[in-house]
């Protein structure tokens, strides 16, 4: 019997009672999934009903007000004159973030530990997993525990000949460009010396992505997954797993992981080679100093229990590019923001030149000895944060100092942009003025209004007393 006349048994009823089942069981699914988003608007509604803001469509929110031309983030700042303390910012009908913008509200989210939000995180954690970015809890704790000793003083101060050797490579090269003439992109050269820096100092290897020719494709693919992770969040069909993967930007996010997981990867299987012979970190340590990568492979709790792989890769793809992209994007802004002010600029070369005394580099000592170059430092920082918001996600209700509350499940926004630029905290916040950082200009100053890198227990900062830089 062929295949058609065993399907010419089943009588033509059948296949129209499939089809309608099937037709029926879709329906269902998709009247669910719009309840389902309702809830989630009512509820924000709800949630969100102390606070005022800007007003959004009905069902794109305020996407469409972010033009991405590059004043997307003043508008955050006109919103927040309009709005102190925070507002309700809408990605779509039912994504709904309160933004806060103010030291005290800072002060209430960053020192908890409340966890990194489940909503925009997740799209980055098919490129870097969960590593300590945007991992929580028990794990969370744990990891950093164990990575500590990578940040040890001791072994930053190891580091400074490696990282002047970087800076010298790309100076090097701007010697050239200065004597053609030509104009070239700074923060592309910058992204090289810092990957070229973080593979020296945590990975003890010498990429030469300097010095060879063509675009390096790890920092190429770090471009386009920022890029689509970003157009990702703002697309709220995108949302959805299937649809994204099913896109073309879906394919283009795959392809540019598997090149970004592939130099993780390389970088993990030589170290684990290297290691082969020498599995005592006491007898590795007497031929060379235990760099981030040695610390992950060797690293042990109290039982005796090291990392999986899956943990040891989503923590090299969190360092590999946390350690060079947002670096980078600091010190891109700290020379334009010099450039563009060359009074204070002449005044770091002259501060900086002194220090040197004839040297080639600074040594460790000599870092504590340039008090206006790092006031010009944090004004940059505080103008062009290299990241500019963060997210968190509320386990349970929170009251601010005014007052107004938020409950459990709440999803709540950091615009740092906003913060560094708030007018009721920073006289004349535009302006570029580094002596706002001097002792007498600072100490009444709440320390929740300068946050570069965070603050709280998930801030990357020194503790003098422990002599380490934990994350």
């Amino acid at each position: 019997m062929s295949l058609s006349e065993s399907f010419g048994c089943f009588p033509s009823s059948w296949f129209g009672f499939v089809q309608h089942s099937l037709a029926l069981l879709c329906l269902v699914g998709v009247v669910y999934k719009v309840v389902v988003l309702l809830i989630q608007r009512r509820d924000a509604l709800r949630n969100f009903k102390a606070f005022t803001g800007p007003p959004g469509h009905w069902f794109f929110g305020h996407v469409l007000q972010f033009k991405q031309d590059g004043t997307d983030l003043d508008q955050m700042v006109k919103w927040g004159e309009e709005h102190p303390y925070a507002f309700p910012l809408w990605f779509g009908p039912c994504v709904c973030y309160m933004n806060i913008h103010h030291p005290d509200y800072v002060k209430s989210i960053l020192t908890s530990t409340e966890p990194k939000d489940d909503y925009a995180y997740k799209f980055i954690k098919t490129w870097i997993g969960d590593g300590l970015l945007v991992s929580h809890g028990q794990k969370w704790f744990r990891h950093r525990r164990l990575l500590t000793p990578g940040f040890h003083y001791d072994v930053l101060k190891s580091h400074l000949k490696l990282m002047s050797a970087s800076a010298k490579t790309m100076l090097d090269k701007w010697e050239r460009y200065s004597s053609s003439g030509e104009s070239f992109e700074l923060f592309e050269h910058v992204s090289l010396m810092t990957l070229d820096t973080i593979m020296k100092c945590a990975f003890s290897r010498n990429s030469n992505c300097q010095t060879e020719s063509g675009t390096n494709e790890y920092i190429k693919s770090v471009y386009q997954l920022t890029d689509l992770i970003n157009l990702r969040f703002r697309t709220f069909p995108y949302h959805n797993d299937l649809i994204f993967y099913l896109s073309p930007h879906g394919f283009r996010h795959r392809r540019a992981c598997k090149v970004a997981h592939s130099h993780t990867e390389e970088v993990i299987r030589k170290r684990k080679e290297a290691l082969k012979e020498e599995k005592e970190p006491e007898r590795i340590q007497t031929k060379r100093t235990l760099d981030f990568l040695d610390i992950l492979l060797l690293a042990r709790d109290e039982n005796e229990q090291g990392l999986s792989d899956e943990d040891i890769r989503a923590e090299v793809d969190t360092f590999m590019f946390e350690g060079h992209d947002t670096t980078a994007s600091g010190i891109s802004f700290i020379l334009h923001t010099l450039a563009c002010h060359p009074e204070h600029q002449n005044k770091c070369r002259e501060e900086i030149a002194q220090v040197l005394n004839g040297k080639d580099t600074l040594e460790w000592e000599d870092l504590s000895k340039l008090p206006y170059t790092t006031m010009c430092i944090k004004e940059s920082l505080r103008l062009f944060p290299p990241v500019p918001g963060m997210a968190r996600k509320l386990t349970k209700p929170i009251t601010f100092l005014d007052g107004r509350t938020m409950p459990a499940g709440s999803l709540v926004g950091t615009s740092v942009y906003a913060l560094h630029r708030n007018a009721t905290v920073w006289e004349n916040p535009n302006v570029f003025d580094p002596l706002r950082f001097l002792p007498e200009n600072s100490c009444e100053r709440s320390p929740h209004a300068f946050v570069p890198f965070s603050a709280g227990p998930r801030s990357v900062c020194f503790f003098r007393q422990k002599k380490s830089l934990v994350w």
